[in-house]
């Protein structure tokens, strides 16, 4: 079914132009109502990010909560995964979180967890946007069943102690240098915390959000200014992590960068050995590279792919029993310990394969040589590209071209107007040759 507001990881847009005071009111009025199952007193935890326009989406959504009866409980700049954690923990009957991402200060987005802590299906996010559209005067609650709001203290200490929590109590980063940089985002304060508690030491960039500069050229998006500063210091390993904290990328001890198809290599072939993989193998998107998937099938393990999103990764494993799943860009999905990615929780269960190896990060994570792989983005104003006949051609004779020996992507984005074309294969000349004449065909139709 057509989603009208829901992309692939909620609501997402530039700030009072998409995401405006008005939809968050009605995004809270309507979820709200759709949540309000069974006779209890109904909650709601809502967490942001570091953005200047979160203050005005988390007003919104607080007057659209409580004007249909919920009371709301704030949690302030929190990682995602620490809103899914806590909308089990605090028993509430919706979660949500005020973020985009990766994406720029200027846009913002609203993503949706249910009382499990688990993001919405199709099915209630189609319920929700039915509602967000609907007339709701007559479902809003009366003046004495109004919602109450109340902030909550003591969430840094909560999170920091459930990372903590997801390794072995013997182990401890004693010994390792870490730089880590929070994208001056949601895991300013908690991720230097968690690490140094468990004995880490810790050199943190990116923790100085002011409302602008979330994401701007620091984070896992950016990942130089981690680079050099690993370099600078001579430092074990960098950890990067995007404006939410539910992607990380890794740099290793010699400046190189790690992406999230070497950190499910790595967990996966450490839990195979311990025998804690729930399936033969592990559930990634169809951009993971071609060498991932030869990896595990030396391994003797599968990779199951799935559509671009962290919500069909996890649909997928939780459909088929998997525990280990993720991204190439760092999502990275453990179903023993959370409900959807987290960047922090990753970072740590490779420090613990890290320490119990006594060897470097850049032999630990260096699993397999990836296939060339090209990846180019073409932004356009409106319509459909790709169902152009000329870019349709353009498509056919391109995977023509590559044949057995590579793959070819081509997929809109979910969160802002983009076409993304990627290809892969043993012949980096032929990958550069075919994507470039992808992006040339939709080029002249996407203007």
């Amino acid at each position: 079914m057509a989603r009208k507001y829901f992309g692939t990881d909620g609501i997402r847009g530039r700030a009072n132009g998409v995401i405006t005071p008005e939809l968050a009111l009605k995004v809270g009025q309507a979820a709200g109502l759709v949540f309000q199952r069974g006779d209890h007193r109904h909650r709601v935890v809502i967490g942001k990010d570091t953005r200047l326009s979160g203050y005005m989406i988390e007003t919104a959504l607080v007057a659209g909560f409580t004007s249909v009866g919920m009371d709301v409980l704030l949690l302030g700049p929190v990682p995602t995964p620490a809103v899914a954690m806590l909308t089990r923990s605090m028993r509430a009957d919706i979660g949500v979180m005020i973020s985009a991402s990766h994406n720029a200060f200027e846009d913002n987005g609203i993503k949706l967890f249910g009382p499990d802590g688990f993001k919405l299906n199709d099915t209630i996010e189609h319920e929700i946007e039915e509602l967000i559209d609907a007339e709701l005067h007559t479902k809003l609650a009366g003046s004495a069943d109004l919602g109450r709001a109340k902030r909550i203290e003591s969430v840094h200490a909560r999170y920091i102690e459930f990372a903590k929590r997801t390794l072995p109590r013997h182990v401890t980063l004693d010994g390792l240098r870490v730089v880590v940089d929070c994208a001056n985002g949601a895991a300013y304060r908690v991720a230097p915390e968690t690490l140094w508690e468990l004995g880490a030491e810790v050199i943190a960039i990116g923790t100085e959000p002011d409302g602008f500069n979330i994401n701007r050229d620091v984070g896992s998006t950016a990942p130089a200014a981690l680079v050099a500063k690993v370099r600078e210091r001579r430092a074990d390993i960098g950890i990067a992590l995007d404006g939410d904290a539910d992607r990380v990328l890794i740099v290793d001890e010699k400046g190189h960068v790690v992406d999230g198809d070497q950190l499910m290599a790595v967990v996966a072939r450490s839990w195979q050995e311990d025998e804690r993989l729930t399936q033969p193998g592990l559930v990634a998107t169809i951009m993971s590279n071609l060498g991932l998937e030869r990896f595990l099938g030396g391994l003797g393990l599968t990779l199951a792919r799935t559509a671009v999103g962290d919500r069909y990764v996890l649909e997928h494993m939780r459909e088929h029993g998997y525990n280990l799943g993720g991204e190439q860009s760092g999502h990275i999905i453990m179903s023993d310990y959370t409900t959807t990615g987290d960047g922090l929780v990753a970072a740590l269960q490779l420090l613990s394969v890290v320490q119990r190896q006594g060897r470097p990060v850049s032999e630990v994570c260096h699993c397999f040589d990836p296939l060339p792989q090209i990846l180019k983005n073409v932004r356009y104003r409106a319509g459909e590209p790709l169902s152009q006949d000329s870019v349709v051609s353009a498509i056919a004779q391109a995977r023509a071209r590559l044949g057995n020996g590579g793959r070819l992507v081509i997929r809109p984005s979910g969160t802002e107007p983009v076409i993304r074309v990627m290809a892969e294969g043993d012949d980096r000349g032929l990958v550069n040759e075919v994507v470039d004449e992808v992006v040339e065909a939709v080029t002249k139709v996407a203007a």
